[in-house]
């Protein structure tokens, strides 16, 4: 008599628990796909747990109230998708693609959890059972209360069991699929889909088949269909697992394939950009190597003209002196406004401000600290990439930084050491502090919308540096943006990775 109050109060408690933690799993593994509607006070995650747990709680009812067949099962799974895809649709801006892979994938989880759970877990109640009545048989019970407590305490003790691990089968699949799915704002293709959809639809059919064929009918008594062939009590939950396992997996492969495919667009980009720069920095240098000469001369050759007209006669070829003054002062604006060692990078450096100068007037460039040494073994078109990436994104974090506060400084500060063999250059930019956090950890995301074809100049830099046995890095401090690169002075690998 004492167990069946006990017992209904533990299917009362016990699965609105795990409802109110599956409610809380939902709101986080949308939450950090999708983002949410703007409700009062932000509370779109717990409107939408509240929701989840209200309808959870009715679909309850109708299990109970069904009759086995089949098509209740079937009908009850639509019913479960429909419901969290419309929670989807009204607490989260959820119209993309990916949230079909949510809705089937958390679903899924749920399913697998709950009957890998209850097939092990299960187990353990009945052995429990089974050694009360073996303890009662030989009389070590005084009487039925203690008897009737002992039930019920080990009834309890595996409803806890079973209710607790269900929530952990939810909580840590879904956890690993938030902390491997990286590239939450990439946009799927239908065919994207339908790999990441695969291994959750099996699932689910699984469960399905499970919920059909559990329970058999033999002369007229319910049985389970482990009963009947034990070995199904290990096959189904190893079965079930694997099913889990293999969603965890193509969760994680999906992301390694945008990475390694963005990693080798990156590579051919910068292949095709190295190829078409080595060509003009060669041109580049024999260029400025001649100029440099030419105007060394022209200006001496100027100065002997000037001297020879001053031994004139007074007011005599005032005209033309007037004339070689006026060319001498233009050859001084040939002069570069950067000097640092190394002809490439003075020419980048100054294309690049007079670039900068005319998009945000206001900027300013310092590059006193930047100096190369005479016997630079870094290839000159290498350091030119790594250059020109960072002074672009500089001057377009800068820009950004002018766009949203006009009075705001802009200014890029550049500055190289060596320490032993190694170069080390720091590239420091004023930005508006924003930083996103969806990249990737080793870099940046793009703001551009192209995606694809931009966004790779970091990982150009990073490239190159590896050329040389080095790396790259960069933080934020306050509104201030840091690259720094690291590179030994030697001959690259050529590989350019």
């Amino acid at each position: 008599m004492g167990v069946c109050p006990v017992s209904e109060a533990i299917g009362i408690v016990f699965p609105a628990f795990l409802f109110l933690l599956q409610g809380y799993c939902l709101q986080y593994f949308y939450g950090n796909f999708l983002e949410a509607r703007k409700f009062p006070g932000k509370w779109s995650g717990v409107l939408a747990a509240g929701v989840y747990i209200t309808a959870r709680t009715a679909l309850s009812f109708l299990e109970f109230a069904g009759n086995g067949d089949y098509r209740t099962a079937v009908g009850k799974l639509i019913l479960s998708l429909l419901i969290l895809g419309g929670i989807a649709v009204c607490f989260y801006r959820a119209f993309r693609l990916l949230t079909f892979f949510l809705v089937v994938t958390f679903q899924a989880v749920a399913d697998i959890g709950r009957y890998t759970t209850v097939i092990l877990v299960g187990e353990i109640g009945d052995g429990l059972l089974e050694f009360w009545s073996w303890c009662a048989g030989r009389g070590m019970f005084s009487s039925g209360r203690i008897l009737g407590a002992a039930i019920n305490g080990g009834l309890a003790a595996g409803w806890l069991l079973e209710y607790a691990a269900m929530a952990l089968l939810l909580y840590l699949p879904l956890r690993k699929i938030v902390g491997d799915f990286r590239e939450k704002e990439y946009e799927i293709n239908r065919t994207e889909l339908l790999f990441l959809l695969t291994p959750a639809a099996v699932g689910l059919t699984l469960c399905m088949l499970l919920r059909i064929i559990m329970v058999t009918v033999e002369d007229g008594v319910s049985r389970l269909v482990y009963d009947r062939y034990p070995i199904l009590r290990a096959l189904l939950p190893a079965v079930l697992l694997l099913s889990l396992l293999s969603i965890l997996q193509g969760s994680k492969l999906f992301q390694d394939m945008i990475f390694r495919n963005r990693e080798r667009s990156g590579r051919i980009i910068l292949e095709k950009q190295v190829e078409s720069l080595k060509g003009h920095m060669v041109e580049m240098e024999r260029v400025y190597s001649g100029l440099r000469s030419m105007k060394h001369d022209m200006k001496n050759t100027l100065a002997v003209m000037g001297r020879l007209l001053e031994g004139g006669a007074a007011g005599e070829n005032k005209e033309l002196q007037t004339y070689l003054e006026e060319w001498n002062r233009d050859f001084e604006k040939l002069e570069l406004k950067f000097q640092t060692g190394n002809p490439v990078a003075d020419t980048l450096l100054n294309m690049k401000y007079h670039e900068a100068k005319r998009e945000i007037p206001g900027i300013t460039l310092d590059a006193d600290r930047l100096l190369f040494p005479r016997e630079l073994e870094i290839l000159s078109y290498d350091l030119g990439i790594i250059l020109g990436n960072a002074l672009d994104n500089a001057i377009e974090a800068c820009g950004r930084l002018i766009e949203r506060e006009p009075e705001a400084e802009a200014f890029i500060r550049l500055s190289s050491w060596m320490k032993g063999k190694l170069l080390i250059l720091k590239v420091e930019n004023s930005f508006d502090g924003k930083l996103s956090g969806m990249g990737t950890k080793r870099l940046l995301p793009t703001n551009k919308t192209d995606k694809n074809a931009h966004g790779i100049g970091l990982s150009n830099i990073r490239c190159t540096a590896e050329k040389y046995g080095g790396t790259m890095d960069y933080k934020a401090v306050g509104r201030v943006f840091i690259l720094s690169v690291m590179m030994k002075n030697e001959r690259g690998n050529g590989n350019g990775a």
